[in-house]
């Protein structure tokens, strides 16, 4: 499955899809990224003057590229052209150790711990382009095909 097949079953769009590349992926772990825009709609309140990437945001492009990509390659035998994934985000754990800014371009690198029943759990760490850690945890997710 190519990196273009699988953006094309996220279940996401503008303004809310924060997958630009993804690097590698195979059945253990996946590597892509994001570069946030300066006018992305979250910076507009969070915070007034000095925006900063809220934490929920950066959760979410862990999701997105950590769970949700590796999600559909590791079920693509299931999805056809009119066949798209559910998502349903379980749990997740994170820790936060440096925020981003507008324009800066962000790193997932995602580790499988185990896919069963469609319930797929990662371990997750977010790089700044500096190759900084920003943020890691654990990731869980039920990624199911629809009808």
């Amino acid at each position: 499955m190519t990196e273009k097949e699988i953006k094309t079953l996220l279940p996401y769009q503008q303004p809310f899809l924060f997958v630009d590349v993804l690097d590698t992926i195979s059945k253990n772990g996946v590597t892509g990224s994001y570069t946030f825009k300066e006018d992305e709609y979250f910076y507009k309140g969070h915070f007034k003057e000095n925006p900063v990437t809220p934490g929920v945001i950066l959760t979410e492009v862990m999701a997105q590229i950590g769970v949700v990509c590796l999600g559909i390659f590791l079920l693509k035998d299931e999805f056809l052209s009119t066949n798209h994934p559910k998502i349903a985000l379980t749990s997740n754990e994170v820790d936060f150790f440096l925020p981003v800014y507008p324009k800066e371009k962000v790193t997932v690198i995602s580790e499988k711990i185990y896919f069963r029943f469609n319930k797929l759990k990662c371990k997750v760490k977010l790089l700044n382009s500096n190759n900084e850690l920003v943020c890691r945890g654990f990731i869980s997710g039920l990624i199911k095909t629809s009808t």
